[in-house]
């Protein structure tokens, strides 16, 4: 499945080290005016090499439109895009075209399809969400324009957390540094809020807003985990310390706390959106392995390639392009709702 959404959809294409990623965004209500500048500066933001502790692939990433955007307007017609790659180093890859990483994807899409691109992890590569960010760049200009905001931090590496962007991200930093130094990986959480949903946004029982949202970002590469308001913490307390209390106020209906994250229901109740998502470590670290090939040997494996020590480092800017998408999605939904 290379297709995400039901009204408003994005379906992607490309490998690793192929010629290039690229997508087909449909969907897109007419008339929109689009600023290709703005989408652009979101793939400048997730692109690689930017840091030394992410990966050093050196990848431009210039986004090239091919169809669907007139004189800066969306024409209600596919927008149709490609990213080209400038810098795979296949033969990186060549030693492990027959082993099969541990924790990767590579012997799972063998038992899938029978065969697999093994450069770089082909399909299964992180290197694909650039096409996300590119659809969720164009979604959020529509959010923007309706008062949506949607912002995403790293908000723990490690042992290491911090409670807001503002906060300092030194002591995060720090740990990713540690696990690079002693040729390792680690984990880490982005934490993603939705500001000025209005209420009523979400398909109930099977369409649900949270579901809608917890598949877009567990198809995240690296994605293992996702709870919204408090989460998992909501198991160990009482009713009493949890209710969400509803009020009167001048701008509505609100809750006088949030432990729900915005969503009653599978459907938004006009409170802040607070999500957040748990990533796994690297699993390509630069320490010798032991694993099987594809004739079920046991072989050692030393890893080559460009990697990032902690996915979580660019996932921001994926995380909130999924969550613009899935937005503009529920609410194109819910216009056929009602008349």
């Amino acid at each position: 499945m290379n297709t995400f959404g039901t009204l408003f959809r994005l379906t992607t294409f490309g490998e690793s080290h192929g010629p290039a990623m690229g997508g087909i965004i449909d969907g897109v209500p007419a008339g929109m005016e689009i600023s290709l500048h703005n989408v652009q500066s979101e793939l400048d933001r997730r692109r690689p090499g930017n840091s030394a502790l992410t990966s050093a692939r050196q990848e431009s990433d210039i986004v090239q439109f091919l169809s669907g955007i007139y004189q800066g307007r969306t024409l209600g017609t596919p927008i149709g895009f490609i990213i080209p790659n400038n810098d795979a180093r296949s033969s990186d890859y060549e030693p492990m075209r027959h082993i099969y990483r541990p924790s990767h994807a590579d012997f799972t899409y063998d038992a899938k399809y029978g065969l697999r691109d093994w450069r770089g992890g082909g399909r299964a590569s992180a290197r694909e969400t650039a096409c996300r960010v590119v659809g969720g760049a164009v979604a959020r200009q529509y959010l923007c324009a309706a008062g949506i905001e949607v912002t995403a931090f790293i908000s723990r590496i490690g042992s290491a957390s911090r409670q807001s962007a503002s906060d300092p991200i030194e002591p995060l930093l720090a740990q990713v540094e540690e696990v690079r130094r002693e040729q390792d990986s680690v984990g880490g959480e982005v934490t993603c809020t939705c500001t000025g949903v209005p209420a009523g946004i979400g398909e109930p029982v099977a369409g649900k807003l949270h579901a809608m949202l917890a598949a877009a970002m567990t198809s995240i590469p690296g994605v293992k985990g996702v709870e919204f308001g408090d989460g998992f913490a909501l198991s160990s307390r009482r009713g009493s310390e949890t209710v969400d209390i509803y009020v009167g106020s001048p701008g509505g209906i609100r809750t006088l706390t949030n432990h729900s994250g915005g969503i009653q229901g599978g459907i938004s109740t006009g409170m802040p959106i607070d999500m957040r998502i748990a990533f796994k470590p690297t699993p390509t670290i630069a320490r010798k392995l032991m694993t099987v090939d594809d004739a079920g040997r046991s072989v050692s494996l030393e890893s080559r390639g460009r990697h990032d020590p902690c996915i979580a480092m660019r996932a921001v800017h994926v995380v909130e392009a999924m969550a613009c998408m899935t937005l503009l999605d529920a609410i194109l939904l819910h216009r056929a709702a009602r008349w």
